[in-house]
Formats: C-alpha cells, sequence, structure tokens
C-alpha cells in the first residue's frame, strides 16, 4: 500500500529554506518519491494557517519512513530547522 507525506509549511528563512528543499527533493526522489502538490493554490479551512503545503507519494509506508530517517534528508531537515515551522505526518494510503 503506498503512503503519502503530508506537509504544511510557514517558511521564515527563504534563503535556508529553498537549501532544504533542493537537497529534500533529492532524498525523496532517492527512496521513490514523486510529489502531488508542492506550493500553489490553497484553502484553509481548518486549523491553523501554513502557506505551503506539500504531498509526496511513496510506494510503501516503509520507503516514506526510511526516506524520513535517511542520512540525505536527515541533512536537507537541518535547513528546515529555524527556517520553517511545519507539521509532516505520514499516511498510509487506502
Amino acid at each position: 500500500m503506498s503512503a503519502l507525506w503530508i506537509a504544511h509549511v510557514t517558511v521564515t528563512d527563504e534563503t535556508a529554506y529553498a537549501e532544504y528543499a533542493k537537497r529534500a527533493t533529492r532524498a525523496i526522489a532517492d527512496h521513490g518519491g514523486v510529489f502531488l502538490a508542492r506550493g500553489g493554490a490553497f484553502e484553509q479551512l481548518e486549523g491553523p494557517v501554513r502557506p505551503r503545503n506539500v504531498v509526496a507519494r511513496f510506494a510503501t509506508l516503509t520507503d516514506a519512513h526510511e526516506c524520513y530517517h535517511s542520512p540525505a534528508y536527515q541533512e536537507a531537515l537541518g535547513f528546515a530547522k529555524g527556517a520553517s515551522q511545519r507539521e509532516l505526518v505520514i499516511v498510509e494510503e487506502i
């Protein structure tokens, strides 16, 4: 069963976050992840507004989990910390 990363983000440092995005894109692709949404128009219906919304699909829940914990993604994540406020969940598709 495939799995989704769903992230809601407010960027506070564009330069550092751009470096995160560049590195994270490679790490996600290396684990078979494909972006379904990345920024773009949105309508906030509930909860805090986070103007950047990202959805990536992985072949399995295991792939999504391994990507997050991979050295490459953790290195990328270092650029997002302090440069954004974010929530990220992994959700198994049905």
